[in-house]
């Protein structure tokens, strides 16, 4: 891999793995953009209906296996009615493979006769309320805003940025944050990103989390962000994310 540029801050000095988050935040994200492009959610969608029940069955999950399961289910399935009109027990064998089907079936159902009752039919585009449906948190209420919905995240005072598991591991690697809780990692990179890079951050977050920055091996040797990381392996640092874990963060 090519050594990146050196880059200096204000003051001329270098911004280096040891430089303030908000020196090297800008840069790691430029980089991890011109790495995955604007990111893109791996999920299989064509409707906001079918983003939302992806999204809920992509909890403790993969992508790879929501998408097996919803080239069937989104056949089957097309307005909210579908999922209502057939036994719970039938609608948890269409997911089982997701895992915590029965639990999922039940927020699907649920979150069917939520959009019928009180939004007409369509799923809501703010943040207030689609997190009033059953097994919708703000992450997955982010997603589904971001993804469906662009032009109501960029006046939607609730807007913010899907946090969930890479974005937690790499938020706390890369030094962004002490929290563990997702929605005060939230906070956190709410403060830090300007408003318009909220969704693309998360995106290319995630899929730097997943291609590269993983949990058990990390490949800081081919990282683009490496020389930027206080968490970097090859540069014989310890790994935040591990370590807040030991201190039970």
């Amino acid at each position: 891999m090519t050594a990146p540029p050196v880059l200096t801050g204000p003051s001329g000095r270098p911004i280096d793995r040891d430089s303030g988050k908000t020196l090297r935040l800008p840069i790691i994200h430029q980089r991890l953009v011109e790495t995955y492009g604007d990111g893109v959610i791996e999920l299989n969608w064509t409707t906001p209906l079918e983003l939302l029940i992806a999204t809920v069955l992509s909890a403790q999950s993969t992508d790879v296996m929501v998408n097996k399961i919803t080239a069937s289910l989104f056949q089957k399935y097309h307005e909210p009615e579908d999922y209502l009109a057939v036994p719970q027990e039938e609608l948890e064998q269409d997911i089982k493979s997701s895992g915590f089907y029965r639990q999922k079936a039940k927020s699907i159902r649920g979150l069917c006769a939520g959009i019928l009752e009180r939004f007409d039919g369509d799923v809501p585009q703010t943040i207030a309320e689609l997190i009033t449906l059953p097994g919708v948190a703000r992450k997955t209420a982010n997603v589904v805003q971001s993804g469906a919905f662009p032009e109501a995240m960029a006046t939607d005072p609730d807007a913010g940025i899907a946090v969930d598991t890479h974005v937690i591991r790499l938020s706390k690697r890369l030094g962004y944050t002490r929290h563990s809780d997702a929605v005060k990692i939230e906070q956190d990179l709410k403060r830090m990103y300007p408003r318009d890079q909220w969704s693309n951050a998360s995106l290319v977050t995630i899929l730097h989390g997943r291609r590269c920055c993983d949990a058990l091996k990390p490949a800081c040797y081919r990282c683009p962000v490496e020389t930027l990381c206080p968490s970097s392996l090859a540069a014989g640092r310890t790994d935040k994310a591990r370590q807040a874990r030991g201190m039970g963060e």
